[in-house]
């Protein structure tokens, strides 16, 4: 039986998910003071005819590095250039990109701290001086060719700014820190996204789904989708209150926005490990997750709404988290076995 399918429809539903994206600094949300400075900075190499100088941005993922460098090079009126560090394998592969590039674009490099040390060597020529080193020949009779390389404006990003070299750190000009939002600035991203989305958010189900939101767009963005499925299957369309209550239920989300593998991490911590300190690749494994997911996905929420703590010797899970996961007899019991109940909040 021959399938088929609406391609008109389609290509709308595309549409509208590349419509999350804002294409311009004002309707980025949140991030005032990084929008208010680049505001600055681009108009400033704009009314000179000049290329941005380059730019590091850092901060967890899904907090925008990605838009904001779309942004840049449309405020500019530039062609933008994507690719992440992992794709850099040799030297040629940064020579096609770089040589390819047109006056005054914007090239971003995602996750710039895993370039490899000959990559980045070949970029700082390139970001200083305008020019690309090349290697003609073998052996004796090899010689180095300095190839001209138009204006450009290098956007790099990483979730692990310790990570990155002085040298190429050293390099940009404009170095930019995306904290996690708040809960207001999410709610104005969703009742953006819906509008797009062409769904209806009540303001009390819009305050809720910000509250669950890890502090991050690209989460609040993949919920509301979520709650738009439910509301259509299960409702008449309109994601109210009671509709997002019951999806984030039936999701295992609870109202700290922590998932069903943030409240293992801290159930493996409290119950395998006395609550810390343990070593992040020893909780890890218990969990069954990644370093990287651990350090950049999981830790940071969980630090900032004060379930974790980070210490010289491990990761500690604080009184809130005993009393989120309700093992407040568990915290009693370790702080009359300790002498240092000070170091734990609660």
């Amino acid at each position: 039986m021959e399938t088929v399918t609406n391609p008109t429809a389609s290509e709308g539903e595309e549409q509208k998910e590349l419509g999350l994206r804002p294409q311009v600094l004002r309707d980025f949300q949140g991030q005032e003071a990084i929008k208010e400075n680049l505001t600055v900075y681009i108009t400033a190499a704009r009314e000179r005819k000049e290329a941005l100088d380059h730019v590091f941005i850092s901060g967890p993922p899904g907090l925008g590095k990605t838009t904001l460098a779309g942004i840049m090079a449309n405020e500019l009126g530039a062609e933008l250039k994507v690719t992440s560090a992992p794709a850099i394998d040799k030297p040629k592969d940064i020579a096609g990109l770089l040589t390819t590039l047109t006056e005054n674009s914007v090239f971003f490099i995602d996750e710039i701290h895993r370039l490899k040390p000959v990559i980045e060597e070949m970029l700082y020529i390139a970001m200083e001086d305008g020019e690309l080193d090349w290697i003609i020949g073998q052996g004796p009779s090899a010689r180095t060719v300095r190839i001209p390389l138009p204006k450009f404006t290098l956007v790099g990003a990483t979730t692990k700014p310790g990570r990155v070299s002085s040298p190429l750190f050293s390099r940009f000009g404009i170095h930019l820190r995306i904290d996690l939002y708040t809960v207001d600035e999410l709610r104005n991203i969703l009742l953006r996204s819906a509008t797009i989305l062409e769904v209806k958010v009540p303001l009390d189900a819009a305050d809720l789904l910000a509250q669950c939101s890890r502090g991050t767009p690209r989460v609040a963005n993949r919920l509301l989708r979520r709650m738009r499925d439910f509301a259509q299957v299960q409702g008449d369309g309109v994601i109210t209150l009671n509709v997002v209550q019951s999806a984030l239920k039936r999701m295992e989300i609870d109202l700290y926005g922590l998932e069903k593998q943030d409240r293992a991490i801290l159930r493996s911590m409290i119950q395998n490990y006395g609550g810390g300190p343990v070593g992040a690749e020893t909780l890890a494994i218990s969990v069954g997750e990644g370093m990287d997911s651990l350090e950049d996905f999981y830790e940071p929420y969980l630090i900032q709404r004060g379930f974790l703590m980070r210490t010289p010797r491990g990761r500690q899970a604080t009184a809130l988290a005993y009393q989120h996961l309700g093992l407040d007899s568990l915290w009693n019991q370790r702080r009359e076995q300790t002498d240092q109940g000070s170091l734990f909040p609660g």
